[in-house]
């Protein structure tokens, strides 16, 4: 591989790619209110993902910078370009200003408020980068607020609201990743001396195992509780074909109006393996990298996402 090829390839693997599949959030409230097939919206919402996925890539550059030297002492980490000197800070820090300055030159020409939310996103995740990653309980819930704003930002920028239930079931799953997460850390560096543990990631040292357990059950619990009040009471609306096969007209109406319940089966699954993963397979640190290798979780969500589209889109 050539120089250029290869500064190519690490550039690409500095800004994460991966991680991009946790943008996809911005999509579901044109999802979940009928209008996936918008043009309109859904032309809106997919720049939002593109702002997202140059900002997070941003982050996650001055993340790696600021965690350079934690970073070499970690078993996986330590591979990454800055800390295993593929890249140099100042050729990083280039990269972040392109990334920052195209993300929110884009995000202008969609929506004033999206822009304020990109902001807030920044502030936040910066803040976490230098300072609230340091902090027990405020580093898990800053996680989870940077998916709640991607789910934010798709409501502003396709004038569309979603059921709070849904809210609340994001909430609840962001919270129930953003504990996996450090259960997952935990578990990987625990036959460290507690002096390398502090080292690594200081929060850590400041866990046990059996809080985050706790933790876990709590938010999984929560997910389902929520997503389960979320399909009794919604009312699924979008364009839909008359199925008089699959639904006929002799089923009760409550039936015919609740058919978004049959998709909480899979998401039962999914929290079930996804607790697997954790604490079976000891994975959960990247819950991209566990969704892309964990073959019977990644069909459980499209699955989940077939029925949902079939169910809001097709369904009478």
């Amino acid at each position: 591989m050539n120089t250029v090829a290869r500064q190519a390839f690490y550039t690409f693997k500095l800004m994460r790619p991966r991680q991009w599949l946790k943008n996809v959030l911005v999509f579901a409230t044109i999802l979940f209110t009928g209008q996936l097939f918008n043009p309109v919206a859904f032309t809106s919402v997919f720049l939002a993902f593109v702002v997202f996925c140059g900002l997070s890539s941003a982050i996650y550059i001055i993340n790696d910078i600021v965690d350079r030297e934690k970073d070499r002492l970690h078993p996986f980490k330590r591979f990454r370009p800055i800390a295993h000197g593929d890249i140099s800070t100042g050729y990083a820090l280039i990269v972040f200003a392109l990334l920052t300055t195209g993300s929110f030159a884009l995000s202008l020409l969609i929506d004033p408020a999206f822009v304020f939310i990109c902001c807030v996103y920044m502030i936040l995740q910066l803040s976490y980068s230098m300072w609230i990653k340091h902090i027990e309980i405020l580093d898990i819930l800053a996680l989870a607020a940077g998916y709640m704003l991607r789910v934010f930002a798709g409501e502003v920028v396709s004038d569309y609201h979603i059921s709070v239930w849904l809210i609340l079931t994001t909430v609840a799953i962001s919270l129930f990743v953003a504990v996996g997460k450090r259960r997952s850390e935990l578990t990987l560096i625990s036959h460290f001396p507690a002096k390398q543990i502090e080292a690594t990631r200081r929060t850590l040292s400041h866990y046990s195992e059996r809080l985050l357990d706790v933790y876990a059950s709590i938010f999984a619990t929560a997910t389902f509780v929520f997503y389960s009040l979320f399909t009794f009471q919604e009312a699924p609306q979008g364009f839909r074909i008359n199925n008089a096969f699959l639904l006929p007209e002799f089923l009760p109406d409550f039936l015919n109006r609740k058919w978004l319940m049959v998709t909480i089966l899979p998401v039962v699954y999914g929290l079930l393996r996804y607790l697997q993963d954790i604490y079976e397979r000891h994975e959960g640190e990247s819950p991209e990298k566990v969704l892309l290798s964990d073959r019977p979780l990644l069909a459980a969500v499209i699955i989940w996402a077939m029925l949902v589209i079939l169910i809001i889109y097709f369904f009478r």
